[in-house]
C-alpha cells in the first residue's frame, strides 16, 4: 500500500518498503513461520508494476513525455529513450533535479566530442529535462542563398559565417549599406554593418544572436533605404536551412 506494507491474509501486516523481491519473499516466509501458519513456507514475489516517479522530458525531442526511471541512467540515456533530438534542437539541455530545483544544470549536446559536456550526468527520479530550440538568424537581400539558418551547434554566429552560409554576396550588393536588425526588450534596432570592411578584415567581425536579421541591400539607391517594414515580408517566406 502507500505506506509500503503488505497485508497477508493470515500473517497480518508486513512492512516491505525498500526491499528487493527476494528480500520480501524471505521476510514473508519468516512471518508465516513465526505465526505458525506454515512449517516450511516457500514464497515467490514478482513485481508486476513498478510505482516510481518518472523523469519528465520536454522540448526538442521526438517523443516528449514522462518516462519511468528503472535503474541508473544518465542524460544521454534519457534523451535516447525519448526518441532522440529533433532537427530543430539546440545544443543546450537543461536538467532540473527534484531535490534542488533552484539550481538547474545546463549541459551541452553536440555532434562533435569537443562540443559535448554533461551527457554523463546522473538522472534521478522526479528530474526534469528540457532540450532547447535552436537559435535562428536570417540573411536576406543581395546574397546567393537568402533564408533562415538554424544555429544547432552554436550559441551564435558571426557576420562572416552568416554570409558564408548564405553563399556570399551578389555582384550588386551594396556592402557599405548592410544593416543588422536586432530585437531588444523594448523595440527593434537597426544597426549599420560595415560589411565591406569586415570582409576586408579592416573591422571586427560582429556576432549575431538568435533572432537577428542581416540585410544586404542592392546597390540601387532605393534599395539601400529599405526599412524593416519592407524586409519582413521576405522573412515570412524564407527557407530554413540547417547549419552544418
Amino acid at each position: 500500500d502507500e505506506r509500503g506494507n503488505l497485508a497477508l491474509p493470515v500473517g497480518g501486516v508486513l512492512p516491505v518498503a525498500g526491499l528487493t523481491t527476494q528480500e520480501a519473499a524471505r521476510r514473508i516466509e519468516a512471518r508465516l513461520r513465526e505465526t505458525e501458519v506454515l512449517n516450511e513456507p516457500h514464497v515467490a514475489v514478482t513485481a508486476l508494476e513498478y510505482a516510481t516517479q518518472g523523469v519528465t522530458i520536454a522540448g526538442e525531442v521526438k517523443n516528449p513525455g514522462v518516462f519511468p526511471l528503472l535503474g541508473a541512467h544518465n542524460l544521454l540515456d534519457m534523451i535516447s529513450a525519448a526518441g532522440g533530438l529533433t532537427a530543430e534542437a539546440g545544443a543546450t539541455v537543461t536538467v532540473t533535479h527534484r531535490a534542488d530545483p533552484e539550481h538547474p544544470f545546463a549541459a551541452k549536446v553536440g555532434s562533435r566530442s569537443d562540443a559535448t559536456s554533461g551527457v554523463n550526468l546522473d538522472i534521478r527520479p522526479g528530474d526534469t529535462i528540457v532540450v532547447s530550440h535552436a537559435g535562428i538568424i536570417y540573411v536576406v537581400g543581395a546574397v546567393g542563398k537568402p533564408g533562415a539558418f538554424l544555429m544547432q551547434h552554436n550559441d551564435r554566429l558571426s557576420v562572416i559565417e552568416a554570409i558564408a552560409l548564405a553563399q556570399g554576396t551578389s555582384r550588386s550588393a551594396a556592402l557599405n549599406s548592410a544593416k543588422l536588425i536586432r530585437k531588444s526588450e523594448s523595440a527593434r534596432q537597426e544597426l549599420p554593418v560595415s560589411l565591406k570592411k569586415i570582409l576586408a578584415n579592416k573591422a571586427p567581425d560582429e556576432a549575431l544572436f538568435d533572432g537577428d536579421i542581416l540585410f544586404v541591400p542592392s546597390s540601387g539607391a532605393k534599395n539601400t533605404l529599405i526599412g524593416i517594414e519592407q524586409i519582413l515580408p521576405a522573412l515570412a517566406g524564407a527557407a530554413i536551412y540547417r547549419v552544418p
